[in-house]
């Protein structure tokens, strides 16, 4: 492992890269250091099980308590009348948990490493990438009782397009590891970063389509249309629809919509490597 860290940088001498040259070395960084990445999930899945009471049985059992404390609020509370409702939040509940575990760990990547990072030369950007991939595992683990779910109580919602779930999470995958990687890099310089992300998260789930289907928010947009503007600029209203499509309505996705926000997501990823790149050399000297 210690042969992996110790690999030497790449150098650019003198010259200021520009901006393709930028992003090419930050996805070579990824690349070369796939071992390294590989690593670093292993060891926080690890540590993350071993210091549960549950172990790793908690990625099964959190995103169900999750829809449990929804449907009562919802469901009953609120009395909504949408027919199999848990499948339809467990639906929404389940991306989003990936979503927002690998953002907030990514933030901390950095940061949560800052004697290594000043003692041995590699490149950081696979820190909040491993972060991000780390989130796969809960979200592997979160079909277990999604697969159940559907099984035990809503046999008739069975379908083949819910082999479709993969492709869709090929999408949010990108989506994330553009996020994940700007805001590491950010939270070294502004440490504020992590409280503010924690709100941001918990507002942005709530205007998007999780709890509340397509139907309702057209129904609200008619007496406030910045609803649907702000629908329209959400990726999670892309997102959770393409997995309530595949998941619960038994239909295909909006292939359009997702293609638009995969193409979105891959420049943006492109954008926040060059970012991530441009101030990495800065991280020692702040930390």
């Amino acid at each position: 492992m210690a042969a992996v860290l110790t690999e030497p940088q790449a150098f650019y001498g003198s010259a200021r890269p520009g901006p393709l040259r930028l992003v090419a070395q930050g996805f070579r960084d990824l690349w070369s250091r796939r071992r390294l990445a590989r690593y670093l999930v292993q060891a926080d899945l690890t540590k993350t099980g071993a210091n549960t009471l549950l172990g790793n049985i908690w990625w099964v059992m959190d995103p169900l308590l999750q829809m449990a404390v929804y449907v009562v609020f919802v469901s009953v509370i609120l009395d909504n009348k949408t027919p199999d409702y848990p499948l339809f939040v467990f639906a929404a509940i389940l991306p989003w948990k990936w979503f927002s575990s690998g953002i907030n760990d990514a933030i901390l990547s950095i940061v949560a490493r800052e004697q290594i990072i000043k003692q041995v030369a590699f490149p950081k950007i696979v820190l909040p990438t491993a972060a991000t991939v780390g989130g796969i595992v809960s979200f592997l683990f979160g079909m277990i009782p999604l697969v159940a779910l559907i099984l035990l109580f809503y046999a008739d919602r069975m379908s083949p397009t819910i082999l479709l779930i993969p492709v869709v999470a090929v999408v949010q995958f990108f989506f994330t590891l553009a996020v994940a990687i700007a805001l590491s890099a950010l939270n070294v310089f502004y440490r504020d970063i992590g409280n503010l992300a924690r709100h941001v998260l918990r507002l942005w789930f709530y205007l998007s389509p999780a709890l509340y289907t397509e139907a309702q928010v057209a129904h609200l947009s008619v007496n406030h249309p910045e609803l649907a503007t702000l629908y329209q600029m959400n990726p999670f209203a892309v997102l959770f629809e393409a997995y309530h499509a595949v998941i619960f309505y038994d239909t295909m996705p909006d292939w359009v919509a997702l293609g638009a926000l995969l193409a979105f997501s891959l420049v943006l990823l492109a954008v926040c490597v060059y970012i991530f790149k441009r101030v990495e050399p800065s991280f020692a000297k702040v930390l």
